[in-house]
């Protein structure tokens, strides 16, 4: 089974409530639509009800049953989840005032049905900036108890005729956390090794990635990998990684040969993580556009509960992927 129809398949099976904070969207509508059909998930959409039921009107739909819709303007619960954002953020000096008038606001007043267990996870960010996004999901949702790091990584599924290594892989951090120290990027080896199993149930191998392979170029920036890669052996010593490695040696098996002969991974790793936001963006980009990968992402690892982000140039696929992706988190987490 393909990488892909293995996660909406999981995601069937589940039937976790997801929030989409930009119900209004066209591309949201077709995605909840497309949810309710497939069986993927329930599905809340939060937004102006009348704008919402337009677009369904517009597609030739209703909202079936395991669809709801928040308008968070009248909703009958602003007033709860205000006093509870503001417990949550008072010490932060925010009014209930503030907290109100930012519970009208549908990023933040889906980041609060998941708080309070009403929903399992949320997306939104195809109108939103990631900032926006970023900054409910942490400000209302939080890290995970012991979490000191909120990440991303998109999962890049090569599943074409053309694709010489068929299955899912994870590029991280690509989408959020833009210089990462080395104590950073051996947590994000280690979250996204997590997420990849949780996704896909496949076995993580992890390539710490840089411009040098095994010390071919003497730099601060080759040093930052190799402590990272250190550092997240030490805190998992069960982990297969290596590092550092330039991409050919952690995805070519020939290439390792010659490279890194003696590398745990032997040029095929499965998760590769980037030295910085620049190298991780620039890399999916190129694996999408000119490989023709599917994206998805950026999803957010390290929240206590899941949120995730869409690229403000997704279509109702991808918004039908990242509920998926979601679902799974959630089923994880419990």
């Amino acid at each position: 089974m393909k990488p892909l129809e293995m996660l909406l398949k999981n995601a069937a099976r589940s039937q976790k409530k997801i929030v989409l904070s930009e119900g209004a969207d066209p591309r949201a509508v077709q995605a909840a639509i497309e949810a309710r059909k497939q069986g993927i998930a329930q599905i809340v959409l939060v937004g102006d009800e009348k704008a919402i039921m337009s677009q369904f009107a517009i597609s030739g739909a209703t909202p079936d049953e395991g669809v709801e819709i928040h308008d968070p303007a009248s909703s009958p619960l602003v007033e709860e989840l205000a006093q509870i954002f503001h417990e949550h953020r008072k010490q932060k000096g925010i009014s209930l005032e503030e907290a109100t008038e930012a519970t009208h606001k549908p990023h933040i007043y889906a980041a609060l049905l998941v708080k309070t267990g009403r929903a399992d996870g949320t997306v939104g960010g195809a109108i939103a900036t990631t900032a926006d996004i970023v900054r409910a999901a942490i400000q209302v949702i939080g890290p995970k108890p012991g979490s000191k790091l909120v990440s991303s990584f998109f999962l890049m599924l090569f599943c074409k005729e053309h694709h010489t290594k068929k299955g899912a892989h994870v590029f991280a951090d690509s989408g959020l956390v833009v210089a990462p120290s080395a104590e950073e990027m051996a947590q994000i080896a280690i979250d996204s090794a997590n997420s990849l199993s949780t996704l896909t149930g496949e076995t993580p191998r992890v390539a710490m990635l840089s411009f040098s392979t095994r010390g071919s170029a003497d730099h601060d920036k080759v040093s930052k990998v190799v402590t990272a890669t250190d550092l997240a052996k030490q805190a998992d010593p069960t982990l297969t990684i290596d590092g550092e490695l330039q991409f050919d040696a952690a995805f070519v098996p020939h290439v390792a040969a010659a490279k890194a002969s003696d590398s745990p991974l032997a040029g095929d790793a499965n998760v590769f993580v980037f030295p910085n936001l620049e190298s991780g963006n620039i890399a999916y980009k190129i694996a999408q556009r000119l490989g023709g990968a599917v994206a998805i992402g950026p999803i957010l690892q390290g929240l206590d509960k899941p949120a995730n982000d869409l690229s403000r140039g997704c279509d109702a696929e991808d918004i039908l992927h990242m509920i998926a992706v979601t679902a799974a988190q959630a089923d994880a987490n419990q």
